[in-house]
């Protein structure tokens, strides 16, 4: 099978690939939200030569699914450290790399350095991660990281409280409120994660805190998606998400935002007041706003149409969408059964796994969408009084 076929049976999932040659030596290893699409872009005609050099020796593509961007950022930097492949080498000078350190104290900080600043730490006094293709991932991931398994910044027993004991982020450690243990454990467990190995830590956690546990299962964030890989996992760069709100159905109200390549556009946010729809029926609510959006066709159309709701909400709105002739995606969340992704029948899979691969930005604009609403619904009441 050649190399272009290879590429078109990838999984639509998130996870990393790895570019082998006839010897089957790695050449180049990456990571993406949609192994497919983003492996596709290989075989683009406007390739840098470096690139298409290593295309040109490739004869076999291989893969691993992750459940979330965060795992493939772990496992990209896992295994280039592994292989040092030739390519990943070659597209950095080494001493732009970056690393994650862990010093061997007792209460450690995860640190950023380059890899000129490695021998600073050798390796009996610190943990080493890396090498990481992007420090604003890397910084991002931590972010993400250190809402499960919160470290301080700080300084140890200074007294006061610092801001990140404030949000959250730190355990205490500035006032004394966690035991030199109890930190030692939190260290280990990002120690565990940022090795790949999480299924031991699920397991661990499982036993020790479920709900961490769960929390680390769905460890997903937009910020780990970069631009460039948004608009490479589908023709979806423009997305509505669609809310309605009313205090007890009087002066209802429907919200349409707007996303683009995943970042809110609120030049292009439109309020719709219920004229027609019954009072307390959320549902004709919604299919009014929908029906009156499309009397618009100046406003561009959207490649998604995100709505707040489960299996009756889908049904309706799938039925006015086809019948006014609208070829335009569907999705809804969910927020009865823990946000998930319901889709009208019949919808195809490549769709759903693209959902679930994009999940955390449709929660972003679900929630843009609600509070946008809601803001306007409580501004509304305001002016009246």
């Amino acid at each position: 099978m050649n190399l272009l076929s290879q590429a078109k049976k990838l999984p639509l999932s998130s996870g990393v690939y790895l570019f082998l040659d006839k010897k089957g030596r790695i050449l180049y290893v990456g990571r993406a939200i949609s192994l497919r699409k983003r492996v596709m872009n290989y075989f683009r005609k406007d390739l840098d030569p470096r690139i298409k050099e290593m295309v040109s020796l490739a004869t076999k593509i291989k893969c691993q699914k992750t459940e979330t961007i965060l795992e493939a950022i772990i496992s990209e930097a896992n295994l280039i450290k592994k292989y040092w492949p030739k390519y990943n080498v070659r597209e950095k000078d080494n001493r732009s790399f970056i690393y994650l350190i862990i010093p061997k104290t007792d209460f450690p900080r995860p640190l950023i350095v380059r890899q000129r600043e490695l021998q600073k730490f050798p390796s009996a006094r610190a943990f080493i991660f890396g090498p990481y293709q992007s420090i604003s991932l890397l910084k991002n991931a931590l972010r993400i990281i250190r809402r499960i398994f919160p470290y301080g910044t700080c300084q140890p027993f200074s007294g006061k409280p610092c801001f990140n004991y404030q949000i959250g982020l730190c355990p205490g450690l500035c006032l004394g409120k966690i035991t030199k243990k109890d930190y030692q454990k939190n260290i280990k467990n990002i120690i565990l994660l940022l090795s790949d190995r999480k299924k031991r830590l699920f397991k661990k956690l499982k036993k020790e805190n479920p709900e961490k546990a769960r929390g680390l299962k769905h460890l997903q964030d937009v910020s780990l998606i970069l631009k460039e890989e948004f608009s490479l996992i589908s023709k979806i760069n423009r997305i509505e998400g669609y809310d309605i709100s009313h205090l007890t159905g009087k002066e209802p109200i429907g919200a349409m935002v707007v996303f683009i390549n995943g970042q809110p556009d609120n030049s292009q946010y439109r309020l719709f007041k219920i004229k027609e729809a019954p009072k307390n029926d959320d549902l004709r609510a919604l299919a009014e706003v929908i029906k009156r959006r499309f009397n618009h066709p100046e406003w561009p159309w959207p490649d998604l149409i995100l709505i707040d709701g489960g299996r009756p909400q889908i049904n309706y709105i799938s039925k006015i969408l086809k019948n006014r002739q609208l070829n335009i995606p569907l999705i809804g969340i969910s927020k009865f059964k823990k946000d998930k992704l319901v889709f009208p029948p019949k919808t195809k899979k490549s769709l759903k796994e693209l959902a679930q691969n994009i999940k955390p930005i449709l929660l972003r604009v679900r929630n843009e969408a609600h509070r946008f609403c809601l803001k306007s619904s409580r501004h509304q009441r305001k002016i009246k009084k």
